[in-house]
């Protein structure tokens, strides 16, 4: 199929589909004219692709780990790939400290905002003649 059609089935941009390449994360086929030619099994390929940058991997960590990426279906943990896993642990560990850090700036930021005049209290009051 060419890359029309996959943006088509898949709901992503022509660009980005381009870019999947450029990652390697999408391996088309070029036919003699230069165009792409896509597989059936890139459709599922393109929504593992969009499920694991939703769950906040890079293209960097899909591009090592894509290759385990097996299941028409649905995103799962396949055998025989301890590099999935891996990745998978290491990112997790990443977002898990990010959240903390976040967590952390947002209990600063109420601290000083508990020391901060009200609205209420920052308008001046009109005085009653």
């Amino acid at each position: 199929m060419r890359i029309g059609v996959l943006a088509r089935e898949t709901g992503v941009s022509r660009r980005l589909l381009r870019y999947y390449e450029e990652q390697g994360l999408l391996r088309p086929t070029r036919l003699d004219n230069g165009y792409r030619e896509y597989a059936e099994a890139d459709v599922a390929m393109v929504r593992h692709i969009r499920a694991m940058l939703a769950a906040g991997l890079s293209t960097a960590v899909i591009g090592k780990v894509v290759h385990c990426v097996r299941d028409k279906d649905e995103l799962r943990v396949p055998s025989g790939c301890p590099t999935f896993i891996g990745e998978l642990r290491r990112e997790r560990a990443r977002i898990t400290a990010t959240i903390s850090q976040l967590e952390s700036s947002r209990r600063i930021l109420d601290a000083v905002l508990d020391t901060a005049p009200r609205e209420d209290e920052d308008t001046p009051r009109e005085i009653a003649p």
